[in-house]
């Protein structure tokens, strides 16, 4: 029994040592007789002579372990904090997906892979707007010596071609944003992009005037994607008005809603006046923060000519779709009146004052022929406006014009001629 409990006593001491690799080089057994109820390891330890060299090897192996599962420890932090830096490397280089509740809708990537570099892709798109400005300056100087039809069809060619640059550059920074949020650098690239875009569509417009005849009020408005940096904005506030007549040309084909055709806000209320078809909820009107539904139907990429009328007394509103009478009602904001020193803003809808823009509000499509009244129009005067007749009335508090607006963010400016545009 005693060379029994020697052996038992050996293999405790070596599970003692448990994941040791150690090499201690050739080892020699010592067999020394224990008493039966004692603890094995106990003994061999308060034993002199050899004993002590076990004593001493024991308490290296369980250094050795104990040394060992700290490592290990130690390792597989280091191996779970490297697996999250991993994976958030991972989440960024990829478009954020967004359901169908969110606030920013995904952007169609139409220039290449997302998960190239940001900053290399931004310099590619300003060196290609550089090469544009510098093809631009060059048919600027032509068209100086050359009243041509290859000057125009130069310049009509050019024209093409920084619109088509600009959709895309405009999609490629909107997937950006959307990929990457908070990044105070490509921000600023991205300001400078849209700065560039506009210089290029003023001195288009430039050119334009220069070499046509066209009269000022002739354009439309084009805002090509959903953003809250692409905007117009009216020069001029808006009076007093106790009665108000509102009409403009539209065209969208946006989905979900085409967004906010306009917005006008003032000091202490941001929904003085707005035109609004948001998500799956039809247009509406709202004025002083009140809203009633409108019966348009526009969103099928065609033209249309709306009309607004609105009084204070009793609220008593009527919409108008192409000349013709949609719907009527009343107690709209009633005994309200319109109220002065606002901003009037074409394309976002306003929650603070001349800003705090939602992409998920703004208007996508074209639109153009804004006229504002402090009355109400007749019915013929609304027909008129709607059949381009020329006995048709300007706004006499906003009208339509090219020195009223200025746009922002890269909304562009094309020719329009109402009721030949109509498709």
């Amino acid at each position: 029994m005693e060379g029994l409990s020697w052996k038992l006593f050996l293999l405790s001491c070596l599970f003692a040592a448990e994941g040791s690799t150690q090499d201690f080089g050739q080892t020699q057994f010592i067999c020394t007789s224990v008493p039966k109820d004692v603890d094995l390891c106990t003994a061999a330890m308060q034993n002199s002579g050899p004993a002590e060299d076990l004593k001493t090897t024991i308490f290296q192996l369980r250094e050795t372990v104990l040394q060992q599962k700290e490592t290990i420890v130690n390792q597989k932090e280091t191996i779970r904090e490297l697996t999250s830096k991993l994976s958030r490397c991972e989440s960024q280089s990829l478009p954020a997906a967004v359901g169908p509740g969110g606030r920013r809708p995904g952007g169609k990537n139409t220039m290449g892979d997302v998960s190239r570099g940001t900053a290399d892709t931004l310099a590619q798109l300003g060196q290609t707007l550089q090469t544009l400005k510098q093809r631009l300056e060059n048919l600027e100087q032509y068209s100086r010596g050359n009243n041509s039809a290859q000057a125009n069809s130069m310049k009509d060619l050019l024209q093409n071609k920084i619109d088509d640059m600009e959709k895309q550059v405009l999609s490629r920074v909107s997937t950006l944003e959307e990929s990457k949020p908070g990044q105070g650098n490509e921000t600023d690239q991205r300001n400078r992009v849209e700065s560039t875009l506009t210089s290029l569509h003023h001195r288009i417009s430039d050119l334009e005037k220069g070499k046509e005849t066209r009269p000022a009020d002739r354009f439309q408005l084009t805002f090509p994607l959903r953003t809250n940096y692409m905007y117009a904005k009216a020069k001029r506030s808006l009076p007093e008005m106790y009665s108000f007549s509102v009409c403009l040309w539209i065209k969208s084909n946006a989905s979900p809603g085409v967004g906010t055709p306009f917005s006008y806000a003032v000091p202490g209320q941001a929904n003085e006046l707005v035109l609004i078809e948001w998500g799956n909820n039809p247009m509406e009107l709202l004025i002083n923060d009140k809203v009633t539904k409108l019966p348009f139907l526009i969103n099928d990429g065609k033209w249309h000519h709306l009309c607004i009328t609105w009084t204070t007394r009793d609220g008593m509103w009527e919409a108008f779709q192409d000349g013709v009478k949609r719907g009527n009602g009343e107690n709209l904001a009633p005994y309200h009146p319109i109220k002065p020193d606002g901003v009037l803003v074409l394309g976002q809808e306003q929650d603070t004052l001349g800003g705090g823009f939602d992409a998920t509000q703004a208007y996508v499509g074209e639109l153009a022929h804004l006229h504002i009244w402090n009355r109400k129009l007749s019915v013929t005067e609304i027909s008129n406006l709607a059949t381009c007749n020329s006995k048709a009335p300007i706004g006499n508090v906003f009208y339509w014009t090219e020195s009223n607006i200025e746009i922002f963010g890269g909304a562009t400016k094309w020719t329009f001629e109402p009721c030949s545009s109509v498709n």
